[in-house]
């Protein structure tokens, strides 16, 4: 009987959504790896950000993102960029997320070797976060990120904002990184037929869970020039106990406060089949519905 591999998900975020050659560049680097697959690329020149979806063993995943890592502190310059995601890295996240085979404490170690490796080569700050945070006051990204990289040099002066691996100040060009292992996470945007940015941020504020909206809900107002329209961006951290259902149809609501409709909605990278048929479900009134009545489901069994 063959072996089952430990695998991963690693959805390492970029700091370049315009930039062809670079995204190239570091893409590149994670094809034709053995037992590592890269299934997704998302680049956004809005949120001028690169979102890499991959799976692989801890073994191809490791030395992958390391060389992945130096690309882009080489070819990025963060006092350059502008966009409209809250950003304070080159290389701004790195979370990686148990798929088979391997325990959560298990992927908290990899990223903290991973961590280590990333900060004494590159001279790179590295704070761990979420399930691998060193201290409760750390688990929140957006914690860490508060300041983004222009008000970062102040913050690591703070004793309470050294970094976890890595020099106690902001590398010139690449600035911060934050790893960690985490649960799956669904990166959901409801764009809406508006180009006041004021709008779209008092939605994201009544939305997100730190201004009394849902749970497992972060959210954030963003402008997209190029269309002419604004966004709430969302990140569910728990699809399982807020839905994407529920943020869309509060969305709505809010939104009719100010006499906007939804435009339409997105899913950024890759998202667990049990968080679309959730609300495909709710949308449909199907009545004691679940996955096991998914074809594709039972065939992956």
């Amino acid at each position: 009987m063959t072996e089952t591999k430990a695998l991963l998900e690693c959805v390492p975020n970029f700091s370049e959504g315009r930039d062809l050659e670079k995204i190239e560049k570091i893409v590149a680097v994670f094809r034709g790896r053995d037992g590592l697959r890269l299934l997704d690329v998302q680049a956004d020149p809005d949120h001028n950000r690169l979102v890499v979806t991959l799976v692989g063993t801890p073994e191809a995943l490791r030395p992958a993102l390391i060389a992945a890592v130096g690309v882009a502190v080489a070819h990025i310059d963060l006092r350059c960029h502008s966009g409209q995601h809250p950003r304070m890295g080159a290389v701004d996240v790195i979370p990686f997320i148990p798929v088979r085979q391997i325990t959560m404490p298990e992927a908290v170690a990899l990223s903290r070797d991973v961590a280590q490796e990333v900060a004494e080569t590159y001279e790179l700050p590295v704070f761990l976060y979420e399930a691998s945070a060193s201290s409760p006051t750390r688990q929140n990204l957006a914690d860490i990120r508060r300041g983004e990289f222009e008000g970062m040099a102040d913050k690591l002066r703070l004793p309470e904002w050294q970094p976890d691996f890595g020099p106690a100040e902001v590398h010139p060009t690449a600035g911060v990184t934050a790893i960690g292992a985490r649960m799956p996470l669904v990166a959901y945007n409801v764009n809406l037929a508006s180009a006041d940015l004021a709008v779209a941020e008092a939605i994201a504020r009544k939305v997100r869970f730190l201004g009394g909206g849902l749970r497992y809900c972060k959210a954030i107002g963003v402008e997209l020039k190029e269309r002419g329209i604004v966004q709430v961006s969302v990140n569910l951290t728990n699809f399982s106990r807020t839905a994407v259902y529920q943020v869309l149809e509060m969305v709505r609501s809010e939104a009719r406060r100010y006499g906007v409709n939804v435009a339409g909605s997105e899913i950024v990278g890759l998202v667990p089949m049990a968080a679309l048929i959730d609300s495909a479900a709710y949308y449909l009134g199907l009545e004691s519905f679940s996955m096991d009545q998914v074809l594709e489901a039972r065939l992956m069994d």
